[in-house]
């Protein structure tokens, strides 16, 4: 089943970072591989579901013109908000995934340890709301940690093996390690290196 919302609560009353994003270098490194595996300098429009206390957000918020993140919790979004304040690009809101997936296209959406959470009917509803959402020549971005955890629906492994089976989608990039598996998907199939006319 999906993981219950008040799961993701529980955590966050406990404790504020619940996963230790803000001092963790597991985190802090993997982040920032997943902001140097975007393909592309800039983005028009991003999309981050799921998005914690902000920590990949802020990154995220560099490289995109207009970046949407949202999360279900309320203190996570209070967290995410207050952390981006001082980028006015950035919208921060509640929103429950899958059924609250906005309405606009994007040419970036990163799926960052979020898919895993999702039981099969949930996950593929997931999935057609990103494919319908993705703009042409959009990329996705989905990292995930590969280890069991009980509270997760699926592997992360399981969550990218759906992810390539989306139609229209092309795997760019891949880099696994021993704890996650982070995956560039994309409509645009050409390098990163023919995008920038090198090849």
């Amino acid at each position: 089943m999906t993981t219950p919302i008040s799961y993701f609560e529980q955590m966050y009353a406990a404790d504020p970072d619940p996963w230790s994003f803000e001092t963790r270098w597991y985190d802090a490194r993997k982040h920032a591989l997943t902001v140097d595996a975007l393909p592309n300098r800039r983005y028009r429009s991003g999309f981050e579901p799921g998005c914690s206390t902000g920590m990949l957000t802020a990154r995220l918020a560099d490289r995109c013109e207009t970046l949407l993140a949202v999360d279900a919790v309320p203190a996570a979004v209070e967290a995410a908000a207050a952390r981006v304040a001082d980028r006015p690009n950035v919208t921060v809101r509640a929103a429950r995934m899958p059924l609250d997936w906005p309405e606009e296209t994007f040419d970036l959406i990163v799926l960052s340890e979020l898919g895993y959470y999702f039981a099969d009917a949930d996950l593929d509803t997931l999935l057609g709301r990103l494919d319908a959402s993705l703009a042409a020549g959009g990329d996705l971005v989905a990292v995930h940690w590969r280890w069991p955890v009980e509270e997760h629906a699926r592997s992360g492994d399981e969550v990218h093996a759906a992810l390539a089976k989306v139609p229209g989608l092309h795997r760019l990039a891949r880099h696994e390690e021993a704890d996650f598996l982070l995956e560039v998907f994309t409509r645009d199939p050409r390098s990163v290196g023919q995008r920038s006319g090198l090849a």
